[in-house]
C-alpha cells in the first residue's frame, strides 16, 4: 500500500504535486440500489501543466472544483475553472481539508460563491485525510453530473486523450468513446493519420489495466494495437472503425503552444539517437513537449525543445534522467520573438542565433502575458516592486475578500522565465499564487548578448535580453563563469558583448609554474631570461589553447539567482 495510488511517479511523490493526469474507473453502489460506473481523471493544478487539464476537460461531462479550506482559491484554480465553464461542464464545488485547525470554512465558502455564483448549500465539505464528506461527493456526482450521451449503434467515435509507451507491448492508447462500440479484434483507423490497425487488446483503466471483450458509449479505456513507432499516435486524434467509419472527427483540443524554448544536448555526442528515442517516448506521455533537431558549435548535435514553463522544463530534464537514463545539458531558456527586417519580412526568432543582423533588423516584438497574482494585502508592496523590476504594468487590483487581493499585471513573458515564480513565493512566504496567459506581441528594444571566452563566442550561453538589462545580466554571467571555469596555463578573458561593444569582463589568471626555483643565487639576468621565456610560451599557448566549458558550468550558469 502507498499513500498516493494515482501519483505513481517518484517525482510526483517527492514534490507533492501532480504532473500527469490519471484516468481511473470505479463502481459506486448508490442508496437507490443501482451500481454506477464512474470514469474519473485526476488532473494537475500547476500552471505549467494546464494542457493536461484542457485534454481531460474535453473528455468529461463534469468537474469537481476542489478548494483548500486553509489556503482559499488559488490563481491557477480560477483559470482551470474558466476552462471547464467554457466547455459547459457541470461543476461541483468542494471544500477540502476541513479537519485542519487553520481551515477558514465560511470565508472560503464566500469566495467560491462569489466566483461561480452557487448557493452555500451546493458546496460540499470534505476531508481527504479523515474520509469525511466522501459519501456526499459520490452521491453528488450521481445526482448532479449528467450521464454521457451517445448512440452505441452509431459509427465508432473515440477521442484519444493520452498514451504511454510500454517496452513490451508498444504504444498503449487511452481513449473515451462518444459514439459506437469497440470490440476486441476490430480493425481501427486513426482519423487524422489515416493508419489502420487491429485492436489486439482493449480494456478499462483501474489500478491496473483490466482487459475486456467490448467497450461502449461513455466508457474510458485503453487499446493496444502493437504500434512500435511513437510518431504514429497523436493525442487529440479520433479513433474509428474501418468497416463502419465515422464521417467527422471529434473536436479535440488545440495544438499546444510552447512558451519557453531551450536546447537539450546529450553529454556524449554518441547518445544523440538515444536522446531522440527518449524524447519521442516522453512526448507520447507528455503531448505538450515539442522538439526539433538543432546543432551548436560548443555542444554538437541536440534538440530545440519547447516547454509550457520553467517547471515543465525541469520535470522533462528529471524524467529524461530517471526514466531513460539520459544525462543532458540544457542551454539558457528563452521565449520566441517576432523579428521584422527592413525589407518587411517577418521572422520567428527562437534562438539568439536566429536574430537578423542589426543592419537588416527593423524592430522586434516580444510576447506579453497577463499575470494574475492572488495574495494577502501585506505582501502587495513587495510583489509590486518585483513586478515592476520585471517590466510589469499593474492593470487591476481587486479585493476578493478583506484578506485576499487579486493583482493583475501585463508583463513580458521573457521576464518570468527565469526566477519570477521562485522569488514571488519567497517574498510572499508561499502565500501568493500565480497564473498567466498570453495576450499579444509588443514592440521591444531587445539585443543579442554574446558571451566570449578569449574572444571566441560560446553560442550555448548567448541570450536575447532587453537593452536596459543587458549589462547587469552580462556581468552576472561573467562573474559566475569566473567562479566555475577551471584555471588554465594561460590567462582567460571572459567577456559579455552586445554587437561589437564589450559591456562586462572578468579575467581568470593563469596557473604559474615557478621557473626560477632552480636558480640558486647568480645574476638577476638569468632569472629574467627564464621569466621572459615563460612569458613567450604563455603567449603562444594562449593563441592555440582553447577553453573547454565543463558540463557542470553550463548547468550552474543557468541558476543565476541562486
Amino acid at each position: 500500500m502507498v499513500d498516493q495510488a494515482l501519483d505513481n511517479m517518484d517525482l510526483e511523490r517527492e514534490r507533492g504535486i501532480t504532473i500527469k493526469s490519471h484516468a481511473i474507473q470505479l463502481y459506486y453502489p448508490h442508496t437507490d440500489g443501482e451500481v454506477y460506473t464512474f470514469n474519473l481523471i485526476d488532473t494537475p493544478g500547476h500552471v505549467d501543466f494546464s494542457y493536461e487539464v484542457s485534454r481531460s476537460i474535453a473528455a468529461c461531462e463534469g468537474a469537481l472544483l476542489l478548494v483548500d479550506a486553509s489556503q482559499g482559491i488559488q490563481a491557477q484554480t480560477i483559470s482551470n475553472l474558466y476552462l471547464a465553464i467554457d466547455h459547459d461542464l457541470e461543476i461541483i464545488p468542494i471544500l477540502n481539508k476541513i479537519d485542519m485547525e487553520s481551515a477558514m470554512i465560511d470565508e472560503v465558502s464566500d469566495q467560491i460563491i462569489d466566483l461561480i455564483g452557487c448557493k452555500k448549500e451546493d458546496i460540499l465539505l470534505a476531508s481527504g485525510r479523515t474520509g469525511q464528506g466522501v459519501e456526499e461527493i459520490m452521491a453528488g456526482i450521481v445526482n448532479r453530473i449528467p450521464p454521457p450521451k451517445g448512440d452505441p449503434e452509431a459509427p465508432l467515435e473515440a477521442l484519444i486523450f493520452d498514451s504511454v509507451f510500454n517496452a513490451f507491448r508498444g504504444v498503449v492508447i487511452y481513449f473515451r468513446i462518444f459514439n459506437g462500440t469497440l470490440r476486441k479484434g476490430d480493425k481501427v483507423r486513426f482519423f487524422h493519420i489515416g493508419k489502420e490497425y487491429n485492436a489486439e487488446e482493449i480494456g478499462i483503466l483501474q489500478i491496473n489495466q483490466i482487459p475486456k471483450q467490448e467497450l461502449s458509449v461513455g466508457n474510458v479505456g485503453y487499446i493496444i494495437t502493437g504500434i512500435k513507432n511513437s510518431k504514429e499516435v497523436k493525442v487529440g486524434d479520433t479513433l474509428t472503425l474501418v468497416d463502419n467509419p465515422s464521417k467527422n472527427a471529434i473536436r479535440g483540443f488545440e495544438d499546444v503552444k510552447p512558451m519557453v524554448f531551450a536546447g537539450i544536448f546529450p553529454i556524449d555526442n554518441d547518445d544523440y539517437e538515444d536522446l531522440r528515442d527518449s524524447l519521442e517516448k516522453l512526448q507520447l506521455n507528455d503531448a505538450s513537449l515539442v522538439f526539433e533537431p538543432e546543432t551548436s558549435i560548443a555542444l554538437g548535435f541536440g534538440f530545440r525543445c519547447g516547454f509550457l514553463g520553467m517547471l515543465h522544463l525541469e520535470i522533462v530534464q528529471e524524467r529524461l534522467s530517471r526514466e531513460f537514463n539520459m544525462e543532458v545539458i540544457t542551454t539558457v531558456p528563452n521565449v520566441s520573438y517576432n523579428a521584422f527586417t527592413t525589407k518587411g519580412e517577418e521572422l520567428v526568432v527562437r534562438t539568439p542565433t536566429d536574430l537578423p543582423d542589426s543592419s537588416r533588423l527593423d524592430y522586434v516584438e516580444e510576447p506579453y502575458i497577463r499575470a494574475q497574482i492572488i495574495t494577502k494585502p501585506e505582501y502587495i508592496g513587495a510583489i509590486m516592486s518585483l513586478s515592476m523590476e520585471k517590466r510589469g504594468i499593474l492593470v487591476r487590483q481587486h479585493y476578493l475578500t478583506t484578506d485576499r487581493v487579486e493583482l493583475t499585471f501585463e508583463m513580458p513573458l521573457a521576464e518570468i522565465v527565469f526566477d519570477f515564480y521562485d522569488r514571488l513565493k519567497s517574498i510572499s512566504r508561499g502565500y501568493a499564487s500565480f497564473d498567466y496567459y498570453m495576450i499579444d506581441y509588443r514592440m521591444s528594444d531587445l539585443v543579442k548578448l554574446d558571451i566570449k571566452l578569449n574572444s571566441e563566442n560560446v553560442d550555448a550561453l548567448s541570450a536575447l535580453v532587453h537593452r536596459e538589462k543587458a549589462e547587469a545580466f552580462g556581468r552576472k554571467i561573467c562573474t559566475r563563469l569566473k567562479d566555475l571555469l577551471p584555471r588554465q596555463q594561460f590567462v582567460i578573458a571572459i567577456q559579455a558583448a552586445v554587437g561589437a561593444k564589450i559591456i562586462a569582463r572578468e579575467t581568470i589568471s593563469a596557473l604559474r609554474k615557478d621557473v626560477t626555483s632552480k636558480c640558486y643565487g647568480g645574476d638577476i639576468t638569468r632569472k629574467r631570461k627564464l621569466l621572459e621565456k615563460q612569458k613567450e610560451g604563455k603567449k603562444r599557448m594562449r593563441q592555440i589553447g582553447s577553453v573547454e566549458v565543463p558540463q557542470k558550468a553550463f548547468l550552474e550558469v543557468l541558476k543565476l539567482n541562486n
